[in-house]
């Protein structure tokens, strides 16, 4: 069962009226767990930060452009990105590391699997797959599709062997599947399974091999390398409830023989408590053996099945206290997710389709490419694979 949860006012009223501008990171700061990597396409995650957030590479000509937030901790300018990508799509290239550290995340490179781009590289994201609004402002998320990764192995700062991290995530909780494994967090730096208790990440999907929760997921799980844990036991903790919201929040945090997983809905409330004591009963785990990459939609070992979609979330150094990550989950919730935005545009009905592979290489989609979505202008068709409804502004060759 979740545990009650903890209220967020206490912090709160310790830090006065800094919450009222802080991010995320500012108040990881203030608890004394400094983030190590700050990562969003939505928005700023720093009361102060003006620099860039992401940036994005249009097709037409291989040009690249940055996106900063529009204004010091606002949201990201996704008109600049609209113009820039006029006529044309655009991938996300590099997703940017606000907390001064560089660990920028970049195309994932091949490791114990390979990926579909060239060299054995995952894909990119599409820039445009993912849009949703804070406080009534169009963002784009990162809309992972099997095959698609991002990966930092030189990252700094991170946590390494048994030393102390937090982690959080703001997650679609609607996008998902059972492939392996849709991570974010600290992985190896040599892209190959190197043993029990070499990861500590977010997990997000319906994997069965490994762990589960109650019901048939989603879940939120860690993925600590060799596994899917949501507790203290192998496989199946069905205190780990399956997840209906639509916008997640998920916590991973891992420190000397304990560790703990918290989720929560990132539009409304405060966190829960899914697990929180003792490393898994399973050789490997404690002590620990991070080795401090950093990994977004992929496994360690570049296992590439999965799919999720991310908005959000940082690494911290130490271990989180509950008042902290409370006071973060207040953040989320003011920031305002939503999927309209407040009543203003137009709606475009969406028509789900399935289309057979079809016609030649040069004039349809090839495997993992877009085929489809509201505004999509491209291909509708796929040279050797089957276009696939993912939502109303994206379908995939697959």
């Amino acid at each position: 069962m979740w545990s009650r949860p903890i209220k967020p006012f206490v912090f709160a009223l310790n830090l006065g009226a800094v919450l009222v501008a802080a991010g995320p990171c500012d108040i990881y700061a203030a608890g004394n767990t400094p983030c190590v990597a700050a990562h969003a396409t939505t928005r700023a995650l720093y009361s102060a930060y003006t620099g860039a957030l992401y940036q994005v590479k249009r097709a037409k000509d291989n040009a690249v452009t940055d996106i900063k937030p529009t204004s010091a901790g606002g949201p990201a300018d996704s008109a600049a990105q609209d113009s820039f990508c006029s006529g044309t799509t655009c991938l996300i290239s590099i997703i940017y590391d606000q907390s001064g550290h560089n660990n920028h995340l970049t195309q994932a490179p091949p490791g114990g699997f390979k990926g579909p781009a060239a060299g054995g590289y995952d894909n990119l994201a599409s820039a445009t797959a993912a849009p949703v609004y804070l406080n009534g402002r169009k963002v784009y998320g990162v809309f992972v599709a099997p095959g698609t990764g991002y990966r930092n192995n030189k990252a700094t700062g991170t946590a390494k062997g048994d030393q102390a991290q937090g982690i959080y995530a703001v997650l679609d909780g609607t996008h998902y599947n059972g492939g392996c494994c849709f991570d974010y967090g600290n992985a190896e730096i040599s892209s190959t399974d190197t043993g029990n208790g070499h990861m500590e990440t977010i997990y997000f999907g319906n994997n069965k091999v490994w762990g589960t929760g109650a019901g048939n997921g989603p879940w939120i799980m860690a993925d600590l390398e060799n596994g899917l844990f949501s507790g203290v036991n192998v496989g199946n903790n069905a205190g780990n409830p399956s997840i209906t919201w639509r916008f997640v929040t998920a916590i991973v945090k891992g420190t000397a023989n304990l560790w703990a997983i918290k989720g929560g809905d990132s539009t409304s409330g405060s966190l829960s408590t899914i697990y929180s004591g003792k490393r898994p009963n399973a050789n490997g785990y404690n002590p620990m053996s991070k080795e401090g990459a950093i990994i977004l939609g992929i496994g360690g070992d570049n296992s590439n099945g999965a799919a999720g979609t991310f908005y959000e979330g940082v690494m911290t150094s130490g271990y989180p206290t509950d008042a902290t990550e409370n006071s973060v989950q207040a953040d989320i919730v003011a920031a305002r997710y939503s999927t309209t935005g407040g009543g203003t545009g137009t709606t475009t009905s969406a028509v789900r389709t399935t289309t057979s592979a079809g016609g030649s290489s040069g004039s349809c989609s090839s495997l993992y490419g877009q085929c489809g979505g509201i505004g999509w202008t491209g291909p509708t068709c796929c040279s050797s694979s089957t276009c696939t409804y993912s939502n109303p502004y994206y379908s995939q060759c697959l």
